[in-house]
């Protein structure tokens, strides 16, 4: 039986990315982690992070979107032309209508307000995104 595969989604400069990789890790999870990155330096940092595979660019979102078992990274992954422009249309759309799970973490960076999210550091929503994922973890 294949380890399930948590897809981490992010663009820029990859940095929540490898927060979440690396949180991820600390669980000592038996899961695939594939890192996506929009470009080729977020999938680099995610990388070095810690992810099993990676890839990169519009179509990699697209094509492994569909078979993940759960997909993260911020929340404007699942919104066309967020992260100044590196999520099109195609990743939001085949992200949002993936059968996965989406856990996502709130930014205030791409203009996505979650009402009620509250105001919590970095590493607050990384202990949340883990305790998620633990949970989770008998239906994956």
């Amino acid at each position: 039986m294949s380890k399930p595969t948590i897809m981490v989604v992010d663009g820029q400069g990859g940095g929540l990315g490898k927060a979440i990789i690396e949180r991820l890790r600390k669980e000592a999870l038996t899961v695939r982690i594939l890192a996506v990155g929009t470009n080729s330096i977020a999938a680099s940092v995610m990388l070095k992070a810690g992810a099993d595979d990676v890839a990169t660019g519009e179509n990699a979102v697209v094509v492994n979107s569909s078979s993940a078992d759960l997909i993260t990274g911020g929340i404007g992954i699942i919104s066309a032309n967020a992260m100044l422009g590196e999520i099109t249309p195609a990743m939001a759309n085949a992200i949002a209508g993936a059968r996965a799970t989406k856990l996502l973490v709130p930014s205030s960076r791409c203009d996505l307000v979650v009402v009620g999210a509250g105001a919590l550091t970095l590493a607050q929503r990384m202990e949340a995104l883990a305790e998620q994922v633990r949970r989770m973890m008998p239906s994956l």
